[in-house]
Formats: structure tokens, sequence, C-alpha cells
């Protein structure tokens, strides 16, 4: 069964840094990059919320159910978004990752791949996950393609299943990988950054 604790992951231009009140000031501003909170359908902390957003991404790790991190881009040292581990069910040896978002300086970057390379790999090489989900708004297009594009499979759609920040209900798009299919995802996520690193060098 997996015992999750918060952990400092690092690797491909990225830390993950566990999620604490004092990362707030600079979640603000990478959000305020791209003023990301406009996008409906998404979970961005709005200006004035982030410490509110913290403290919810802390109450579901005290919980049982989230490990939330601050995402940091090593080359600029600056926090450049936040992800998490969340619906966690130890039972069955399953998480998702989620409430993943970055500023736009840093999206199409290397970010993204470094971010899930690490949280993969810990997920099944250090955990012993079975099964790894992801699942976005089935109106965040850009979200299912990259997604998609990390090698994951496509589940299905769940109906009417979540509300928005706006007060709508979203239709929910689940993705997952398996643990069998983790070593081609991996290699898959190295060239990835490899073609990363030859453009941004």
């Amino acid at each position: 069964m997996m015992m999750l604790a918060p952990v400092t992951l690092e690797g491909h231009g990225v830390r993950l840094e566990p999620l604490a009140p004092d990362h707030a000031p600079a979640l603000a501003a990478a959000a305020a990059d791209g003023r990301l909170w406009e996008l409906w359908f998404t979970g961005v902390p709005e200006p004035g919320q982030a410490i509110a957003y913290v403290e919810q991404a802390l109450a579901g790790q005290r919980d049982g159910h989230m490990l939330p991190w601050a995402v940091r881009d090593l080359a600029s040292g600056a926090i450049v978004g936040s992800t998490r581990f969340h619906d966690i069910v130890p039972a069955i040896d399953r998480l998702e990752i989620g409430y993943t978002w970055y500023a736009r300086s840093h999206q199409r970057s290397h970010v993204n791949t470094g971010c899930k390379r690490l949280l993969l790999a810990h997920a099944f090489e250090t955990l012993g996950c079975a099964v790894v989900g992801l699942r976005t708004d089935n109106f965040n297009f850009a979200s299912q393609r990259a997604i998609a594009a990390l090698g994951a499979r496509k589940d299905g759609v769940i109906r009417h299943h979540a509300p928005r920040r706006d007060g709508s209900v979203r239709d929910t798009v689940m993705f997952s990988i398996l643990a069998t299919e983790w070593p081609d995802v991996k290699k898959h996520l190295e060239l990835r950054l490899a073609r990363h690193a030859g453009r941004e060098g």
C-alpha cells in the first residue's frame, strides 16, 4: 500500500517543492502572468485568493487525499505554477495528477514535461502505483492535448461531474497510465525533454 509524505522532487530543469503558505505571493505572481484566472474552466487562484488556495490544498494533504507542490523553474529561480497528487486511494495503489497550472511564459516549455516526468517516476517507481489518472474539463482542449501527448490513454467522459468556479457544471475527461505502460511513457517523456533542451539551449 502506498505511503505518501511531502517530498522535494528535482530534475529536468524544475524543482517541485512541498506547497507551503510562504509560496502564496509567488503563486499569485505566477497566476498574474497571463491572467490565468480568466480561464473559466480552470482552478487557478484569482487575485487575493492565493493564500486560500494554498490553505485548501494543505487541508487536502492533512486529510490524506492530496499532496501539493509549488513548481520552481531552476533557470530563473522563479515559482511558475503548482501541481498536486489528488484523489489518492492507497488501498488500490491509485492516485491522480492534477490541479496543474503554469505561468503563461512557461507554458509550452520544458516545465510541464519535466514535472510530469518527476511526478510519474515518483508515483510508479517510489510509491508503487498501479495506475495514475489525469482529468480535465471537457472545454479545456489544450489540457486534453497535453495529457494525450504525455502518452496517457483516454478512459472516457464523466457527464455532469463537477462544479466549475462560475457555478456551471463540467463534464470531466478522464485519462490514465498503467504501471505496465510507464516504461514506454518514460522513454517518450525523456525524448521530449531532449527536444526541449535542444530548442532552449
